[in-house]
């Protein structure tokens, strides 16, 4: 798939994302479930940063990876979110959402190399945690699907948007770009450090 291709479908979905920011908590009237859904990961700097370092992360990797990282992500992070609403228990949520900057940001940070099935796997541990997030705090009055529906939007554009921004610098900035991303990814891991113990 042509980079430029991606890169401008990326930026396009970040693009997006702007309305949904402004109104992530409106907090009057009646939000419909979709609305419920699209806020909750755009609402939080924790997932907020685990879904663009993934889009990142995926970015790095390139070829199959672009796409199958994120869409692994989004995947097992629907079967979180299926917990959550089930009310089953799982330990050390918020826990497991801190470690996922810190790793996620880590493996930008350090460039790391992995094959897509590894890549797949290790994001696909953390989308758990960030599903259950989800479930677990829909509102009772909202659809179960329609908030579902949101919530897998809203990652899947910020997915996107940490892909085109990762190959937007690589295309055009080459080594200077790929200093750019793994000093996000610092930046990222460092913030996750922050949510771990508490500090931000």
């Amino acid at each position: 798939m042509n980079t430029r291709f991606l890169a401008r479908t990326a930026a396009l979905a970040a693009f997006a994302l702007v309305p949904g920011l402004a109104s992530a908590h409106t907090g009057l009237g009646h939000v419909e479930g979709f609305t419920h859904g699209f806020a909750h990961p755009l609402g939080g700097l924790d997932h907020v940063l685990a879904m663009v370092m993934v889009g990142l992360f995926a970015a790095q990797l390139g070829g199959r990876a672009r796409w199958l990282v994120p869409a692994s992500f989004v995947s097992v992070m629907v079967l979180g979110g299926a917990l959550g609403l089930a009310g089953i228990a799982l330990p050390f949520v918020e826990l497991g959402i801190g470690l996922s900057i810190v790793v996620f940001g880590g493996v930008v940070a350090f460039n790391l190399r992995a094959g897509a099935a590894a890549a797949m796997a290790l994001v696909g541990f953390f989308a758990i945690f960030h599903g259950y997030a989800h479930g677990a705090e829909m509102p009772e009055s909202a659809s179960g699907l329609a908030y579902g529906a949101g919530f897998v939007l809203a990652t899947a554009m910020l997915h996107a948007a940490g892909l085109g921004f990762g190959l937007a610098l690589d295309g055009k900035a080459g080594a200077r770009g790929a200093v750019a991303v793994r000093s996000l990814g610092a930046l990222a891991a460092i913030t996750g450090i922050g949510v771990v113990t508490g500090l931000v």
